[in-house]
């Protein structure tokens, strides 16, 4: 058998060998190519930015091209960089400022530009919120393409700084070098960061001196802890290798003042875990939940680890008009917790209860809307895909003494059925508020069946919005629409729209 196979696997063998030859001398030529092409972009000279554009960035045009440029103001003019081109557009970056726009103003952060968040700051708030209104208008017009009445003025945040309620931050050996750190020819020997991730690169890691998106306590936290696994010894994650003992932390604060230490360790090491726990605790006996997770898996994801209590209560609270609302380390609430009153103050209004309607809440998260209108609602139902959502909903409803919510937890598409309906009764309101997607086309075939005489929409994405807004359209009609803006300095808006039956 042996010496019938040889004859056979020799041929093969050989052409294996000229295919991989091949494969090896295209690949090289493309590289070859794909260099030469880099080398080919020319920096333009005297480009003017024209527009802001989505994700963040600006626009202007080159070569009849449009182009887009992180971190550009309109009426700058920059030469900039071109690192794409395509036969529709390019891309780009600046390289050096030729002459300011008048609209720039001094970002407040030392970090800006390049740990990839809050890429707005360079420009007023005032303008960045007719720059979100336009975003709305923009995607109700184009896309949605039906009849709406005006649009009210967008509802700013009452703070651009510090607003956001959890932040997570990232611990590496091996920190990102700016361009600026490279071409000093320093040697950094100490690479050991906490930070953000840089965009794009998911090991290399930005470390931050404060962050202004969260109560200063975060970085109280972030930095003590930094300085402690340091000053001990213990060695910082190597992200790319999947070892290393300190990995994350996570901070979550509450417009009430209770704050949540969450300390992510990528090795199940007790005495070193103790250690840095018991440090924390003693520098901060303030904080409310103090709390540990040992993820020892390749990606950072925490929703299947389980949380260890080291010290205080597992979860803090938010409150609303009276209401408390426990939120542990897996909740879902809204991450700024002032504008989330003004977002659900906007839902409730625009819903219209008088007492007597039955309310169906889709995508409920921890029922914190349906537990906010219950109380203005004959009934509450409410419908989430994450099951420990739906425990923290009814938490919430216990919590509070509210004793018209029920709530389901499924995939939407699969839960809210034709059968559903009939079996719980027919809403008068439906209040919708769907991830960034969307919702499924059989969500909304259920809704139109359902109809209910009103539908509230809450989104974070006005595309998505306005795609479901044309399928909604046959039977309903907008009659209000309420931009709110959730995140100041980042392209990021909310928007709600209420629609009516048609008769």
């Amino acid at each position: 058998m042996e010496g019938l196979a040889r004859p056979f696997l020799l041929p093969l063998f050989r052409g294996y060998l000229l295919l991989w030859g091949f494969l090896f001398i295209f690949a090289e030529k493309l590289v070859k190519e794909v260099s030469r092409k880099r080398k080919d972009l020319p920096v333009v000279e005297n480009f003017e930015i024209t527009a802001v554009a989505a994700e963040g960035k600006s626009l202007g045009r080159w070569n009849d091209l449009v182009t887009f440029v992180p971190f550009g103001a309109p009426g700058d003019v920059v030469d900039v960089r071109i690192t794409r081109k395509k036969h529709n557009f390019a891309e780009g970056v600046i390289v050096r400022m030729v002459r300011a726009s008048a609209l720039r103003v001094e970002p407040v952060c030392a970090h800006f530009g390049v740990c990839g968040g809050c890429k707005w700051q360079h420009l007023p708030y005032s303008y960045q919120l007719q720059c979100k209104q336009q975003q709305v208008v923009d995607a109700l017009e184009r896309i949605a393409k039906v009849e709406i009445p005006a649009i009210n003025p967008i509802i700013g945040s009452a703070t651009t700084e510090h607003y956001r309620n959890k932040l997570e931050f990232t611990f590496s050996n091996k920190c990102w070098l700016t361009p600026e750190q490279l071409a000093s020819g320093e040697a950094f020997a100490d690479r050991n960061a906490a930070g953000f991730h840089i965009p794009g690169s998911f090991d290399k890691v930005l470390d931050i001196e404060r962050c202004h998106l969260q109560d200063e306590v975060s970085n109280e936290l972030r930095l003590f802890i930094k300085e402690y696994v340091k000053s001990r010894g213990y060695t910082f994650y190597d992200i790319r290798n999947n070892v290393g003992f300190m990995r994350m932390t996570m901070t979550r604060t509450a417009s009430t003042g209770e704050v949540m230490q969450v300390v992510v360790f990528g090795e199940d090491n007790r005495e070193a875990i103790d250690d840095v726990m018991s440090a924390v605790a003693n520098r901060f006996p303030t904080v409310t939940s103090l709390m540990y997770v040992v993820n020892t898996k390749v990606n950072d994801s925490l929703a299947d680890q389980e949380f260890v209590l080291f010290r205080g209560r597992d979860y803090i609270e938010e409150m609303m008009e009276g209401l408390r609302f426990r939120v542990g380390p897996k909740s879902f609430y809204q991450t700024n917790s002032r504008q989330a009153y003004e977002l659900y103050k906007v839902a409730r209004r625009l819903a219209r209860l008088t007492g007597q309607e039955l309310v169906y809440d889709l995508y409920t998260g921890t029922g914190t809307i349906a537990n906010f209108v219950a109380r203005q609602a004959r009934q509450v139902i409410g419908i989430e895909y994450v099951p420990e959502a739906i425990d923290d909903a009814r938490l919430n409803s216990r919590v509070n003494g509210i004793d018209n919510t029920l709530f389901f937890a499924g995939d939407m598409k699969d839960v809210l059925t034709d059968e559903f309906v009939a079996r719980h009764g027919r809403p008068e309101v439906m209040i919708v508020d769907p991830p960034r997607a969307g919702m499924h086309e059989d969500v909304v075939h259920v809704i139109l069946n359902a109809e209910p005489r009103r539908i509230v929409y809450v989104s974070c994405n006005p595309a998505t919005q306005a795609r479901d807004i044309a399928l909604l359209d046959p039977k309903y009609r907008v009659v209000e629409i309420q931009p709110v803006d959730m995140f100041p300095h980042t392209h990021h808006v909310e928007n709600v729209v209420a629609m009516e039956r048609r008769q």
